[in-house]
């Protein structure tokens, strides 16, 4: 853990503080948006599972809107032009969790906790788990969710605080979460900060 510390507070006296600062400021902007702003962003969080961030990224700005309208077919086309990993299910994802928009706006809306926000976007959006869920709600602006994927996980286990699993339980995904909060309080880092801090020392990229 000394090794992760020492590494954090060297990025917390450098330019990557200010873009990290920035990317969170974005985030923040998302949330004061409308419901189709927010779930575009919310398709791009189904998108991520397995594939790589910075893939996603790309054919996720080509399509935006048509997140809101096209049908299963013509996304799954779509995908696949643009050479996405997983064309047929996750459009099905996608077509799917339109019909929790009004839903999510809600609950969005009801002054919960970030927690009990995740929890029912895990229970009712197919294709959105706990890391998916986490991350979506990081990139509208919420702060106190932990967003466990590979690089995360490798950064946990090469400093021996995790064993390696094969699979990631609720269970697991929440002690993990639970490390990480206590790294954060001693850094004086939310969780939304220690993920960016984070996926730079693994990846050397400050991405979404």
């Amino acid at each position: 853990m000394e090794n992760i510390r020492n590494a954090i507070k060297g990025l917390q006296k450098s330019k990557i503080q200010s873009t990290i600062q920035s990317r969170l400021r974005e985030f923040s902007e998302i949330r004061e948006k409308e419901i189709d702003e927010i779930f575009i962003e919310l398709c791009f969080c189904i998108m991520t599972a397995n594939c790589g961030a910075e893939k996603c990224i790309e054919v996720h700005e080509q399509i935006q809107e048509d997140f809101l309208t096209i049908s299963q077919k013509e996304l799954a086309k779509t995908f696949k032009r643009l050479g996405y990993r997983f064309p047929n299910i996750r459009s099905e994802y996608v077509v799917e969790a339109r019909k929790k928009k009004a839903e999510l706006e809600e609950q969005l809306n009801d002054s919960q906790s970030e927690k009990n926000l995740r929890k029912w976007i895990v229970n009712n959006v197919k294709g959105l788990g706990w890391k998916e869920s986490s991350h979506f709600l990081r990139n509208i602006g919420f702060k106190n969710l932990a967003i466990i994927d590979r690089h995360i996980i490798d950064i946990l286990v090469s400093n021996n605080l995790v064993e390696e699993y094969k699979t990631i339980t609720r269970k697991r995904y929440l002690e993990m979460e639970e490390i990480l909060e206590n790294l954060g309080k001693e850094l004086d880092l939310n969780l939304a900060e220690l993920d960016l801090y984070l996926w730079y020392l693994e990846t050397g990229k400050i991405l979404k």
